[in-house]
């Protein structure tokens, strides 16, 4: 098996987990102990945004897990990156309160033990969770592409210890590969309920083997079971069932799903909007400004529903201008034109920009917040 280590963007993850990155000092800072043999740690924590997770860092740094990136496949997705961490901290939030733990990316699995799970089981690697290739007729795809683990701790002053586990799953809706060395590329079209079977019985694997770690014997541990989408697609997969495996056991005895929808807008072909109403919004909002400025280039929105309800709204505008003044006016339009058209109960985020850099960023990070409006470059 190849691996290939992306390099994730931890500060949109730092954005999903909390609003604010200022740093405050926790009790666990003013009880760290010093020995002749030991440096003093420092610890940390962010301020939490609204209903976000607390971060804990250590020495002023934030902890990364050592498997991120890692997949099992080179077909992987970028896009699909964002999503599969920012939909883990959403369905952990429904097992481990952010008012009672605080987060931390995952330390219990090294890149070890996970390239070896990714990999296709054999004689040589026992512990493969997708399964061996077969044959040039009938072909077994990898089902599994990528793990990742988030960790939530409890307690206070110096006492702060492991409450939870969340892991996700992500599963592979479409398989690239290849019959013969350098010959042509075929794919392997992987249906939900296949993904679901087969998620479902690696979650139970893999619970089982966390258990065996001395840390995880006693804790519960959650397991999200994500799309992903196929390599060219523009928007990010979706995770589509959890459940949790309870302190002491082994086993998920009982799965929900996860309803999350994600759409680019304008639509193309025959595709239908998933709300007609946000859909003639951003047309309107789309056509109010290209009538302003004739030199922009494009104008393109990502939305995401949760459970058939606008959850986010991502935009993006692409000019062909670079004056400062231009870049000012047309900030301004925008931002009116956001408030006249958009939703306004939704979290949205509007980049302004040339090819090759972001002017401008229009946001309002929570539902009920006012925009801010940010030019680069600017007084």
């Amino acid at each position: 098996m190849k691996k290939y280590l992306q390099v994730l963007a931890l500060l949109g993850v730092a954005t999903t987990l909390t609003a604010c990155g200022n740093l405050k000092k926790s009790n666990l800072a003013n009880n760290a102990t010093t020995t002749s043999n030991v440096k003093t740690k420092s610890y940390q924590t962010t301020n939490a945004g609204k209903n976000g997770y607390t971060v804990l860092l250590k020495n002023g740094r934030y902890v990364t897990s050592e498997i991120s990136g890692l997949t099992a496949t080179d077909n992987d997705n970028s896009v699909d990156t964002r999503e599969l961490e920012r939909g883990l901290v959403q369905i952990s939030k429904n097992e481990y309160a952010p008012s009672s733990y605080v987060f931390q990316e995952g330390q219990h699995l090294d890149s070890s033990t996970v390239t070896d799970w990714l990999g296709r089981k054999s004689k040589d690697n026992p512990t493969g969770l997708n399964p061996a290739a077969g044959t040039k007729k009938h072909y077994n795809p990898y089902y599994l592409e990528e793990i990742l683990e988030q960790d939530y701790l409890t307690g206070s002053g110096s006492n702060y210890h492991l409450g939870g586990v969340s892991i996700g799953l992500a599963m592979n809706s479409v398989d690239y590969y290849q019959k013969v060395k350098d010959g042509p590329q075929y794919q392997y079209d992987i249906p939900r309920s296949v993904q679901r079977a087969q998620g479902e019985k690696m979650a139970q694997q893999v619970i089982a083997r966390l258990r065996k770690k001395k840390a995880l014997k006693n804790i519960p541990i959650t397991v999200g079971l994500f799309s992903k989408t196929s390599k060219d697609s523009l928007v990010g997969g979706s995770y589509f069932a959890y459940g949790t495996a309870s302190a002491n056991s082994s086993k998920i005895t009982k799965w929900k799903s996860v309803s999350v929808k994600t759409q680019v807008l304008p639509t193309v072909g025959n595709a239908k909007a998933v709300n007609s109403n946000d859909a003639s919004n951003f047309n309107s909002f789309k056509t109010a400004i290209q009538n302003y400025f004739p030199n922009i280039s494009g104008v393109t929105a990502t939305l995401r529903y949760d459970d058939d309800k606008l959850a986010q709204e991502n935009i993006s505008i692409t000019t062909q201008f670079y004056g400062y003044e231009q870049t000012q006016s047309f900030t301004q339009l925008v931002l009116s034109t956001a408030k006249k058209y958009l939703a306004n109960n939704v979290p949205i985020e509007i980049k302004i920009g040339s090819v090759d850099n972001v002017q401008a960023l229009i946001a309002k990070e929570t539902a009920d917040s006012g925009y801010q409006v940010h030019i680069y470059g600017g007084e």
